[in-house]
Formats: structure tokens, sequence, C-alpha cells
């Protein structure tokens, strides 16, 4: 979801080329292309899942893999119920390349990327990570595939916010990884990204400020899906399907 989504920049189509467009599906329509950038390792395994589904029904490609995140994440006990916006138009050229962020980018660029793809905050990048509660690395480390970020993973609750604010003091495999630092516990990776915008002061404050705050939690999160789930669209020309 947020792989095809966070695939704009207003900045590459200021110079005269193609910057994406957005939640468009084209990581699944161009999955040979996107799935090869190095920040989307792995995310054919969930590409492929879904096209039968797909193929078997009267969605676009773009509606299908944002309906599927929402659905998936409000599922997980604690989640919020995610808004659902369908009528988005298939992609037709893939996203440029190294508009995914990567764990071992440096917050300067995090920040500069969520603002260039879609105007977001510190503060609303924050509350996007909160999907990582309910997430799992399975490149970052290959020898252990599935390790999540926080001690919770069946829980969207903000164990991950509390957690990655902790001292790191081993890693879980091999260690020695890019993009990945020392973790509190055993059986959970954390990432170098993660790990420095708990810390940074453009970040730190709204980043503690989840902590055992549930419900600011949800509300944030659900403002910032939203409208990560609309880059690249007018809202006014989508249904809201999330009553549904």
């Amino acid at each position: 979801t947020f792989h095809d989504a966070i695939g704009i920049s207003p900045a590459i189509a200021a110079r005269g080329q193609f910057g994406g467009g957005g939640a468009d599906g084209s990581i699944a329509l161009f999955e040979d292309i996107e799935t090869n950038f190095h920040a989307n390792l792995g995310v054919d395994e969930i590409i492929d899942e879904q096209r039968p589904i797909v193929q078997r029904h009267n969605i676009s490609t773009a509606d299908f893999i944002q309906l599927a995140g929402a659905i998936g994440v409000s599922n997980c006990p604690g989640a919020p119920q995610l808004n659902v916006f369908l009528g988005r138009v298939d992609a037709t050229q893939p996203a440029p390349d190294l508009t995914v962020p990567e764990p071992f980018d440096s917050v300067d660029s995090i920040l500069a990327r969520f603002s260039d793809a879609g105007g977001f905050t510190p503060a609303e990048v924050v509350a996007l990570l909160a999907s990582h509660t309910v997430a799992a690395a399975d490149h970052v480390d290959p020898s252990i595939p599935g390790t999540p970020f926080d001690s919770t993973p069946e829980l969207f609750d903000t164990q991950f916010f509390i957690e990655t604010q902790l001292r790191g003091t081993l890693f879980p495999g091999t260690g020695g990884n890019q993009g990945e630092v020392e973790s509190p516990l055993h059986g959970e990776i954390r990432l170098q990204s993660d790990s420095e915008l708990a810390r940074d002061s453009r970040t730190a404050c709204e980043w503690q400020s989840f902590v055992n705050n549930q419900a600011k939690l949800q509300s944030a999160f659900k403002a910032a899906f939203r409208k990560m789930s609309l880059l690249g669209h007018d809202e006014s020309q989508l249904i809201d399907c999330s009553d549904v």
C-alpha cells in the first residue's frame, strides 16, 4: 500500500520527467520494474498473492492495493477503521526509482521525500510509521525473515513507539546489515531509520506522544493513511466507501 502510493514526486515532474502517479497500482502493473527497485525488495510476494483476486473482480489494481491495505490493518486488534476510496485509474507507466524511502536513509532525506510526495509534515511521517507496529522485515537481515519491529506484532498498539526508544543491546540475527541497528529485545529487529526518527529533534516529541496513548495513535494514523491513499488523486473524483 505504502510502496505504491509514495511513488510520486512533483520535484521530478518539475524537471520535465514523469514523477509517478502515487496510488495508481504501478507497483503491481509494472511489477518487473518496480519490485526490482532496492526499496521494494520482497513486495513481489504480496503482489503475486493479490493478483488472482484482482483478476476475479471488477476493480482497478490501484483501488485493490489500497483496499487490501485498509482492510488488512483495520482487522488488527487495536486498529482504527481506515478510510477506503474507490475510483482510481490504473497507471500507464512505472513510478521512478528512489521515491520509496530506505531504512538506511537519513532523517533529512526521509522528511524531504515525504514532503515532496504529498506535503507530509514530520508529525504525519511519525504517524504513518505506526504501521510498523504490525509489520516485519524479510530482507534487512535475510537470515531471519519475518522478524517483527516490536514485541506485539499481532496488535496495533503503542509498543513500537516504546521499544524503539529503548537502548539497543543486540542484533536478532547476523548483525551488521545495512539499515539495521541494535535492538533491545531478542526476536525483534530495529531499522536505522526508526531509531533515528525516534531521536531526532523534529520528530522525537511526536514519537513520545504516542507512548501509551492508543486513542491518539489511532486518530493520527487514520488521518495520515487517508492522505497517503489519495496521493496522485483528486478526492472529489473518488467514491468514499469507508462505511462498507
